[in-house]
């Protein structure tokens, strides 16, 4: 299912007692993702599905349809009527902050480790590591997929991308995004490493690509000042520190504008979800491959960061 057709739902710890409470079930959460899997099912269907008594998954529909994370329809059946239900979203976000203290800023940031991809297509040579070893085997694309990268504080490849997806907290808050900003450590991907090795490095923000980057190379001159001992000194060691912005006259990359892409062409307003790609445009001039550092690696300490600027109450209903 595409991401531009999935539904979200951002819970706030401190106010959504009952839905929470509604997911501390086991049975609760097993009909949910059934009837997100399979579509709508009628209580005897769910029953059987997750072998329950009929009366036990009756009990978890009017818990789960109070709360509301269900939706259900009564119909026509062969013998009277039947009561049919289908999942109201598919992902389900719990909160730990507080609503009213994101109201009071001008902006609002998330952290994304660079573990947490949710899709990737990559080309060798290519790997992972976190802090303490390299985390599977090198150069094998499919590893991309184990849990094992949510582990990760160093990812490279030589082609392809790797996909985040961030809540929309604009969104979620009510109030009209006036920037988006990207900010990660990156670098070119050389066998070895190459002060010279210029790559182009391409963003995309709801599979629109707002422009692209060159790396000037592959850094190993030093040890990255985070980047852990063990880590031989022969390999990428550290990155720049790449700020994209995307407003509402175009995209620049460290102020220094790139596109006319600009947040009108990205549909924020109407989705829950940011989804951020970042890699090698198959159409590159110069495919010089991706390093991304993580916390624990390079010279800044830090995950991936998207912050969103927000218009002040006044501007936004201007």
């Amino acid at each position: 299912m595409s991401d531009f057709k999935r539904k979200f739902l951002t819970l706030f710890a401190s106010e959504s007692g009952e839905t929470i409470r509604a997911l501390a079930s086991p049975a609760r959460v097993r009909a949910l993702k059934l009837l997100r899997e399979h579509g709508a099912l009628n209580v005897n269907e769910i029953s059987e599905a997750l072998d329950l008594p009929q009366s036990t998954v009756a009990t978890h529909i009017q818990v789960l349809e109070r709360a509301g994370l269900l939706e259900t329809e009564t119909r026509k059946a062969s013998k009277g009527q039947q009561k049919v239900c289908s999942v109201r979203y598919d992902e389900i976000i719990i909160r730990l902050d507080d609503q009213d203290a994101l109201a009071g800023k001008d902006y609002v940031e998330v952290a994304m480790p660079i573990g947490l991809y949710t899709g990737c297509q990559v080309t060798a040579p290519c790997g992972l590591c976190s802090t303490d070893s390299v985390l599977g085997v090198l150069d094998v694309p499919d590893f991309f997929l184990d849990p094992q990268r949510m582990n990760a504080s160093l990812v490279w490849f030589s082609r392809g991308y790797l996909e985040y997806k961030f809540p929309n907290n604009g969104k979620v808050l009510g109030a009209e995004i006036d920037r988006l900003e990207f900010i990660m450590e990156l670098s070119s991907e050389v066998p070895g490493t190459s002060l010279d090795w210029p790559s182009e490095i391409s963003l995309w923000v709801n599979d629109v690509k707002v422009g692209s980057w060159i790396s000037p190379g592959d850094f190993g001159d030093k040890r990255g000042v985070y980047t852990p001992q063990w880590w031989k000194l022969e390999g990428s060691q550290y990155g720049k520190l790449v700020t994209w912005q995307i407003n509402r006259n175009g995209t620049s990359v460290n102020d220094v504008q790139i596109s006319s892409v600009s947040l009108d062409q990205l549909g924020l307003d109407m989705h829950h979800g940011i989804r951020m790609r970042i890699g090698i445009d198959d159409n590159a001039r110069h495919p010089g491959g991706l390093n991304i550092f993580g916390r624990g690696f390079g010279n800044h300490d830090q995950d991936i960061i998207m912050r969103l600027r927000l218009k002040p109450p006044a501007e936004a209903g201007a």
